[in-house]
């Protein structure tokens, strides 16, 4: 399988690019020595040189012994600091909001989730801080090692009255400044980007995308997002709601199609969806850990909306085939894994596209390995990114 490979530029305006190679180089690779570190990243022996100076004295690598090669001294290796400075990702939903803090490694060094019983932005910011801030003096660390904050939110962004599941957006923020809010309530710099785009990104990192440079991912949030990573990136759009797919109508494989927000894809497939249809039953559940137990059951409610939702993304999967050519089509989120891949097994046939090939080497569709943390691994890697990776870079994306 082709993986793409992250190449430098000597001129010192690119300075910054090539520390993100640099370290993107070593990062995906354990250890390396200098010369090899110029090798695979295309940059001058001497450049590559003083760049891991420069980081090592930041505390970003760390040096280690020497590798056995062969003849002559073998070569100084040098890693990604794992206790070094660290990012904070938090996934603000609904109902409740996530955080994470990794270091340079990609290594999870706190969690936590907690309920959230008001989502306007004259709480959730200073909720936030003291979230970041109680994760951080449990590691007996200080502001001082945050390289910043990534902070994820459902979209669409500044898009009144499009939500058609209910809380899919959060109320009262149209018109705000996110940024700007968080980074005065937490004094770090911050990064905002879309739920959806978040996740594909620490799916991309840390879960079942490590190796893939094309594929989508559907996350299963209160509402449906999608996630695009093309030729190793993440598809933003123009003003960062691209993958808005929970607001499409489509025609399930059975039945009869609706149009306007009545059919969006989200009103069926979603976990604000499924819970809805599972109160019409008189079944109340509020965590993953709750439909955990009623799949475990044999609950048939949820049984039959796995069919349903199977029907509606059977065709929405060779929809995103046949527009983006994926490698895979990854599901994820705030879903357990059992009832994901059980609603993958329930999309079988799946339509002709594109991607019905007879010497594929992945399935059309596969299940994520990040869980419930794939947003907030992603929003921890989003200021993590502008330092380490050219390709998923806001700061690539936008520039």
């Amino acid at each position: 399988m082709r993986r793409r490979v992250a190449i430098g530029s000597n001129p010192e305006r690119n300075r910054a690019h090539n520390r993100r190679v640099v370290l993107e180089v070593i990062r995906t690779s354990g250890q390396l020595g200098r010369t090899e570190i110029a090798r695979r990243a295309h940059i001058s022996p001497q450049a590559v040189a003083n760049i891991v100076e420069d980081l090592l004295a930041e505390g970003l690598l760390i040096q280690l012994g020497r590798l056995r090669s062969g003849r002559g001294q073998p070569p100084l290796q040098f890693a990604v600091n794992p206790d070094g400075p660290l990012t904070a990702g938090v996934e603000i939903a609904a109902d409740h909001v996530v955080t994470a803090l990794l270091d340079l490694s990609g290594g999870v060094r706190g969690q936590s989730i907690v309920p959230l019983t008001d989502a306007g932005p004259d709480v959730v910011p200073g909720l936030v801080a003291e979230e970041v801030s109680r994760l951080q003096k449990g590691l007996g660390t200080d502001r001082s090692t945050l390289l910043g904050i990534g902070v994820v939110m459902p979209g669409p962004f500044e898009i009144a009255g499009m939500s058609s599941v209910g809380p899919a957006t959060l109320p009262g923020w149209t018109g705000t400044d996110p940024t700007a809010l968080f980074s005065a309530a937490t004094g770090e710099h911050v990064v905002v980007d879309n739920d959806a785009t978040a996740a594909i990104v620490g799916e991309r990192l840390y879960g079942a995308g490590r190796q893939l440079s094309n594929f989508c991912y559907l996350y299963f949030g209160v509402g449906l997002g999608l996630g695009v990573i093309q030729d190793g990136r993440p598809v933003r759009g123009a003003f960062g709601n691209a993958g808005e797919i929970g607001h499409i109508g489509l025609v399930p494989r059975h039945g009869t199609g609706r149009y306007g927000p009545a059919g969006a894809l989200e009103r069926f497939v979603s976990v604000f969806a499924l819970r809805e249809r599972l109160a019409m039953a008189g079944t109340y559940v509020a965590t993953v850990e709750d439909i955990q137990r009623l799949h475990d059951a044999g609950d048939q409610t949820l049984l039959a909306w796995i069919e349903m939702a199977a029907d509606f993304l059977a065709p929405t999967v060779a929809m995103l085939e046949n527009i983006f050519d994926p490698e895979t089509v990854v599901f994820g989120g705030g879903l357990p894994d059992s009832v994901l891949e059980a609603v993958i097994a329930a999309l079988d046939p799946l339509p002709v596209s594109v991607a019905t090939r007879s010497t594929r080497s992945l399935p059309r569709v596969i299940r994520g390995q990040t869980g419930q943390l794939t947003a907030a691994l992603g929003a921890a890697a989003l200021p993590l990114l502008d330092t380490v990776s050219p390709h998923l870079s806001v700061a690539d994306a936008t520039s």
